[in-house]
């Protein structure tokens, strides 16, 4: 299919050539396996994902965690000795990293520590992380996999590099966002407004201004504008919430169960009496993240190539979601449950809850599609893998046959789960895929990284 650029081959060669004979030394000089090496970077990026979920982090802000801290790692096996092209290359503003000087260090201990670092240094909870730290410190001590003298250049190392990481996302706009207008709902015709049971107010309607990894232009990735408000039984819109109503009352236990697999709602409130109940979930991009873990540990890829794909895949979402979000709030439109609600049925509720922002475009349907095609171009057009994302959440796998095959079901559970409309789900996953092979391109043609 179009979307295999075999991006594993042609990107990858750096990491088989690039890394220095201090890293290469330390990797031969341990038994650990490249299993127990990529089982460790899966598990400490869940503690990421964890707090994450406690924090009830938008999927917005998950996105910008998920591309700095994954980043982290990936710019300590990045150092530029005989690297040809590199994902930070490829980035639209400058990331250069100035090495320490420590001397022997562990690559992929270093890796994990300075993704653990970068985590803790930007989630509102991340100070949690440092007992993921000390945990891994203690692993790798009481199974010999490093010596004192090697743990001590390594941590120094990784500190150096995640401190560098942070320094350049505090400049992405991110802490700029407070002090932007406020969004207040139009109360016309057509637009969004909040909706039930707990009438969140509007997440991060500024979110077009953080900057981009890849994106030049947003305007590039414009959908089609959605289709125009109207009541009226013979108008296309009409038709739409039509089908949304009449899809979620004859659901069969198979859609039930991919509505709710595909949930992914961090904002979930549930009422006992007067008590409000907020039911914690991953988040769309969480459970990306957690997809192309599975892919890594399925392939039985390198540790090196494990950082890269989990890099690439966390930076398209941060793109996916900054394209997404501005064209929520540019259009600005009504959900179901609000057009339902005053127009058809009052009583009427959708089988998920409805999220805090505006419909249009569908963000499950755009990030999944930019995370499958990225992953397809990794690991192939036909890669079958069990999802075991949501069973930490009480929900039973699900089997699929590509990652394509994921992000369309994905897309579709929005419309059974009654808060998106056909066209925002069709539109997204156009847009995903435009932002995918953007980024694909972009990394090809990036300039070689110069040796120094």
């Amino acid at each position: 299919m179009k979307y295999h650029y075999h991006l594993k081959v042609k990107l990858c060669t750096f990491l088989n050539l690039s890394i220095p004979i201090f890293f290469l030394s330390c990797l031969l000089a341990h038994g650990q396996s490249n299993e127990q090496k990529v089982n460790l970077y899966v598990d400490n990026l869940f503690e990421i994902t964890k707090i994450m979920v406690s924090d009830v982090t938008p999927p917005t802000g998950a996105s910008r965690f998920y591309a700095y801290s994954n980043l982290g790692a990936y710019a300590v096996l990045n150092k530029p000795q005989r690297i040809n092209r590199s994902l930070i290359s490829a980035l639209n503003q400058n990331l250069t990293i100035k090495y320490p000087d420590t001397g022997d260090i562990d690559s992929t201990f270093t890796a994990i520590y300075s993704m653990l670092g970068v985590g803790k240094g930007i989630m509102p909870s991340g100070k949690q992380l440092s007992s993921a730290q000390e945990i891994l410190i203690k692993k790798y001590r009481s199974n010999n996999w490093i010596s004192k003298k090697v743990l001590q250049n390594s941590i120094s190392f990784a500190d150096s590099v995640s401190k560098q990481v942070l320094v350049f996302s505090k400049s992405d706009g991110y802490g700029k966002l407070s002090a932007l207008p406020r969004y207040a709902p139009a109360n016309e015709p057509g637009t969004w407004y909040p909706t039930p049971p707990a009438y969140l107010g509007a997440i991060d309607p500024e979110w077009r201004t953080i900057r981009t990894f890849y994106i030049k232009d947003l305007k590039q990735f414009k959908p089609l504008s959605p289709v125009p408000f109207s009541m009226d039984s013979t108008s296309s819109f009409y038709k739409l919430t039509k089908e949304v109503y009449d899809t979620t009352k004859v659901l069969n236990t198979e859609k039930r169960l991919i509505a709710n697999f595909w949930d992914c709602n961090p904002f979930m409130v549930s009422y006992s009496g007067h008590m409000a109940i907020g039911l914690k979930k991953i988040s769309p991009g969480g459970h990306w993240i957690n997809i192309t873990g599975i892919a890594c540990k399925k392939s039985g890829i390198s540790f090196n190539e494990v950082v890269e794909v989990h890099t690439l895949v966390a930076t398209g979402l941060h793109d996916a979601f900054i394209s997404c979000w501005e064209e929520k709030y540019d259009s600005d439109r009504i959900r179901p449950e609000t057009v339902i609600n005053r127009y058809v049925d009052q009583k009427w509720r959708p089988i998920l809850q409805t999220p805090p922002f505006p419909e249009y475009t569908s963000g499950h349907s755009v990030i999944s599609r930019t995370s499958a095609v990225l992953l397809t171009s990794y690991f192939g057009d036909h890669f079958s893998y069990t999802d075991t994302s949501e069973e930490y959440f009480g929900l039973p796998p699900r089997k699929f046959t590509s990652f394509l095959q994921a992000s369309e079901e994905a897309a579709i559970s929005r419309l059974y789960g009654g808060i998106h409309y056909r066209d925002a789900i069709e539109e997204g996953i156009k847009q995903g895929e435009k932002i995918a092979n953007f980024i694909i391109k972009q990394i090809y043609s990036s300039p070689p990284l110069s040796s120094k």
